[in-house]
């Protein structure tokens, strides 16, 4: 019996104490709920969900291997602080993999998954006009990620999160000091590759949406 995947809801009562701090610091993370170079105690997580330090350290743990937290030589733990030569290493490579998610993906892309898409790209829209940093980050990312999940390729998929894991919180961070009040136009380019059936110019769009939109947080 094969189990859910790791970000999908997941009934809280089966989950192991462990687990349950995993996924909810791993989406505050990814999201951009915590600031960059945010620090983090295994007393404070343990007090915020309720937890003794043995899941509390085993989350933490796994937060670091993933690259969703740091730890340095001391043992400080912390949300990751990205220079700008990182934020371009990790915008080049998300540039390399998401296209060719979005290729193996186009054959499965039907039209209720375009719907989904619009909807989500719609609560995007909103957030841009509201100011909500990290609802826009978070729907960003569910815009991209509903898509690459068509592509069952959970190994790449797995890489390309650990990418969103390490530029959460500055994404957040930073498109919130932007103050922009209108959406990026690449999702509707997205869309409109995804209805059309147009592998080149899919490709093309998931590549331009992601490196303008990094593009922004090395000004």
């Amino acid at each position: 019996m094969q189990r859910p995947p790791r970000n999908l809801p997941a009934d809280p009562s089966t989950l192991s104490a462990h687990d349950r701090v995993y996924r909810t610091l791993r989406a505050r993370v990814m999201h951009g709920e915590m600031v960059p170079g945010q620090a983090l105690t295994l007393r404070g997580i343990g007090k915020d969900f309720g937890v003794s330090m043995t899941p509390a350290r085993e989350a933490v743990q796994r937060l670091v291997a993933e690259g969703a937290l740091t730890m340095s030589a001391s043992g400080r733990v912390a949300t990751p602080e990205l220079s700008n030569d990182r934020i371009e290493e990790l915008g080049t490579i998300r540039a390399l993999l998401e296209p060719e998610l979005a290729s193996r993906a186009l054959p499965r892309a039907h039209s209720a998954l375009i719907d989904r898409m619009d909807a989500i790209n719609s609560a995007n829209t909103d957030s841009v006009l509201r100011r909500d940093a990290v609802t826009y980050v978070r729907t960003n990312l569910e815009f991209h990620r509903t898509l690459y999940l068509r592509a069952q390729s959970p190994a790449m998929l797995a890489m390309v999160e650990t990418l969103w894991l390490q530029l959460g919180p500055t994404m957040s961070a930073l498109y919130s000091r932007l103050q922009r009040n209108t959406p990026p136009p690449h999702h509707r380019m997205i869309l409109a590759a995804l209805h059309a059936g147009d592998e080149p110019g899919l490709r093309l769009a998931i590549r331009t949406d992601v490196t303008q939109g990094l593009r922004h947080l090395t000004l």
